[in-house]
């Protein structure tokens, strides 16, 4: 026999998931080239703006080298019309030429300096194609498999990426909720039935049993119901400091979604079923008789069962011995061993 005791109790749930890159970035070129040299080492780790690939740069080079000399020309072109242009404002003013032929210099003096600003924006267009013939990583993380060498054709636009980085650390793990426990979740803790966990940590617990060492944080819920399957997908967000957690693996997650204020938790073997398959406890009653009580069970907490309703402060519960306990009975009350409670 144990003596029912209420305490705050966090409802635990353990959902399965899947791990999956916190940030993914595909290298693809963004001009088209003969790759010169790969920079990178398949499955290393890359920092931000490191460079993975040279396309032969020489053609944008000279591309680069013609807009800067017609850049000069043009400013050339408007220095001498802006002379002009000047000149022949004075003599129009002292009736020296006609009004239009000033007013034709000062358009010619406008049209130069337009030609000049489309020379400096086909410059600058020449000089970002010649950085990108250095193809560089967009974000910092892990890069995988190259999918070319040295020697390749690379276009702009093509279809396959070069490499993908993936950020490892924080991973994310996604896990899935039924829509039915989620809403019910919510209505729990908008009753009061249940209060909030805050962000409590999350236990990840891999597929050969063992914990990761670095509870994650949940910081995420879908706004959208799977059609398919009717869950909602949750976030997790764990720390992954060596990159032993990869994209794509499974593991469950082990989480507290909210606070039973006056749960009471009962040894398993405690909990039997009746015939409407109704989860049962046997407490003793006033003259140590038994008493069949039908409760409400939550979740299992450990080796106990999170019982949330059936039960109040003080009630002596039957751990052991109840093949031979038969509702009415008069019982010797004895404090239950170690081994019943799961001590």
């Amino acid at each position: 026999m144990i003596t029912a005791q209420t305490r705050a109790v966090p409802l635990m749930t353990e959902l399965t998931g899947r791990t999956q890159a916190s940030e993914v970035a595909e290298v693809r070129p963004q001009v088209t080239g003969i790759v010169t040299q790969r920079l990178l080492a398949e499955g290393s780790q890359v920092q931000k703006g490191q460079a993975l690939y040279q396309i032969d740069a020489r053609p944008f080079a000279a591309i680069a080298q013609q807009a800067r000399a017609a850049l000069a020309n043009a400013e050339a072109v408007v220095d001498a019309n802006r002379l002009k242009a000047e000149r022949y404002r004075t003599l129009a003013s002292g009736g020296g030429i006609s009004k239009q032929d000033a007013a034709d210099a000062d358009a010619a003096y406008a049209q130069s300096r337009a030609q000049v600003a489309a020379a400096r924006a086909t410059l600058d267009a020449a000089r970002i194609n010649l950085d990108f013939t250095r193809i560089t990583a967009p974000i910092s993380g892990r890069i995988g498999q190259s999918t070319i060498t040295r020697g390749a054709l690379v276009t702009a636009g093509q279809t396959n990426a070069l490499a993908k980085i993936q950020r490892l650390d924080p991973i994310w793990i996604n896990i899935q909720q039924s829509s039915a426990d989620f809403i019910a979740l919510r209505h729990a803790l908008q009753a009061g039935t249940l209060a909030s966990t805050g962000s409590a940590p999350v236990r990840i617990v891999l597929s050969d049993g063992s914990r990761w060492p670095s509870p994650g944080q949940l910081d995420f819920a879908d706004i959208d119901v799977n059609e398919a399957t009717g869950t909602v997908t949750l976030r997790v967000t764990v720390p992954n400091p060596r990159g032993d957690l990869l994209p794509g693996l499974f593991v469950k997650a082990q989480l507290a979604q909210g606070l039973v204020h006056d749960g009471i938790l009962v040894p398993q073997a405690a909990v039997t079923r009746d015939q409407r398959g109704n989860p049962l406890v046997l407490v003793v009653g006033r003259g140590d008789v038994i008493e069949p009580r039908t409760v409400t069970t939550a979740a299992t907490f450990g080796a106990n069962w999170l019982v949330t309703a059936g039960l109040k402060q003080g009630d002596r519960i039957v751990v052991e011995g109840q093949l031979t306990a038969r509702p009415g009975t008069h019982v010797k009350v004895v404090p239950a061993s170690a081994a019943a409670i799961g001590g």
